[in-house]
């Protein structure tokens, strides 16, 4: 509670939040609540309503942690596709403006593309 001089009546710590702050307020609340038969028990129902947010935000990240996980494999290959594509890309540009017509010049311009692509 924040007290006001001029009226001198407490206001409300939770009306001085954001509105996105007061959602998130709610939605922890609203989550912990799940534990209200625990934490109503305790000796000091407070802190524990307060572990009992924290175990729910904890569940939260594990969830996004796994979803994370099970997506990083897919972008990989996204990615190593990209990068396949990009090599072909600039083989053929390397290819058109030098023509190599002999191995030593096949092999330079393999060089230059594996120079390349390290950039």
């Amino acid at each position: 509670m924040v007290f006001d001089l001029e009226t001198k009546k407490k206001e409300d710590w939770k009306e001085l939040l954001t509105p996105e702050a007061k959602q998130t307020l709610m939605n922890l609340i609203d989550g912990a609540k799940r534990h209200r038969g625990a934490y109503s028990q305790a000796d000091d129902a407070k802190v524990a309503q307060l572990w009992s947010a924290l175990v729910e935000m904890r569940n939260e990240l594990d969830d996004v942690k796994k979803t994370l996980g099970r997506l990083e494999e897919p972008w990989r290959a996204i990615v190593g596709l990209g990068d396949v594509e990009k090599r072909k890309t600039v083989e053929k540009l390397v290819e058109e403006l030098i023509k190599p017509t002999d191995e030593e010049t096949k092999d330079a311009t393999r060089k230059l593309v594996d120079s390349l692509m390290r950039f």
